[in-house]
């Protein structure tokens, strides 16, 4: 009797091995786990090559979801939609942009998440639609192939302002100019050699100039010393002279027989002398 209950035993043991590997592989095979995932739509407007799906999605680098669909929109096909199925944990908010990124030298493409800042409110499920939309934004190299647009353009419309300005009249008015700076650049040459010239006779004139600025120097001091208060002496002895003939020359106009005769007249009859 023992050895049939041992057989027993040991059949459902291998039984439920068995089915619990099974079971593991099936979990493992389809991907399931207890993390809970949310999906998110996404309209983009540019092409997707590259993207399949089960492509990962990808926030600030990090891994939270795979891309579960991608179709054309029905009401526009300018428009392709991507299901994205997210870890329900991954902050998606207002702010949240949702581009096409290439992985490196493998060219492996997978849609990048990244938050802008601008509103943290967290992406709900408004009126009307079937599940909250990320907004979508151009890929790095949309924005190079605009730039470089951009560039073109702006080259074009620069070789058209070259073209209506490098026209006969004004190449020939540029080559009119560029002699006339040509003769004015020479004159200029001569004047400065001319200015260098003078500046260095002006310096040996200088250096020549100086034992008679020196020799001034002095006879200014020895006028000033000596030669100035004799002049001054001179000039006050020559205006008590003025002063003296000026007050002969009164008395004389006055009475001219001072000139025959002496200054104090004789007594008359009867007068004292």
């Amino acid at each position: 009797m023992e050895p049939k209950v041992n057989s027993i035993v040991v059949g459902i043991f291998i039984s439920t091995l068995l089915l619990t590997i099974l079971l593991t592989i099936i979990w493992l095979s389809l991907g399931l786990s207890l993390e809970k995932y949310a999906t998110y739509l996404v309209y983009m407007t540019e092409s997707v090559t590259g993207l399949t799906v089960n492509s990962n999605v990808e926030y600030n680098g990090v891994e939270v979801g795979e891309v579960s669909n991608i179709m054309l929109d029905p009401s526009n096909p300018h428009f392709v939609q991507l299901l994205l199925r997210i870890k329900s944990s991954t902050p998606i908010t207002q702010g949240t942009i949702a581009t096409l990124a290439t992985r490196g030298l493998t060219n492996i493409t997978y849609v990048a998440l990244k938050d802008a800042g601008k509103d943290i409110r967290p992406l709900i499920l408004k009126s009307g639609q079937t599940f909250p939309i990320i907004q979508s934004g151009p890929s790095l190299f949309t924005r190079l192939d605009i730039a470089l647009g951009r560039l073109v353009a702006n080259f074009r419309r620069v070789q058209v302002s070259l073209e209506a300005l490098l026209d006969k009249e004004n190449l020939q008015a540029a080559k009119k100019t560029l002699a006339n700076l040509d003769q004015i650049t020479q004159i200029l040459k001569e004047s400065d050699a001319k200015l260098n010239l003078i500046f260095a006779n002006t310096t040996k004139a200088s250096h020549q100039l100086t034992p008679f600025m020196q020799s001034s120097s002095n006879t200014v001091q020895l006028l000033q010393i000596q030669t100035l208060p004799m002049a001054y002496r001179v000039l006050a002895n020559l205006n008590n002279m003025s002063r003296v003939i000026a007050e002969l020359a009164i008395e004389l106009r006055q009475n001219p027989s001072l000139l025959i005769r002496d200054t104090k007249p004789n007594a008359g009859p009867g007068e004292m002398k």
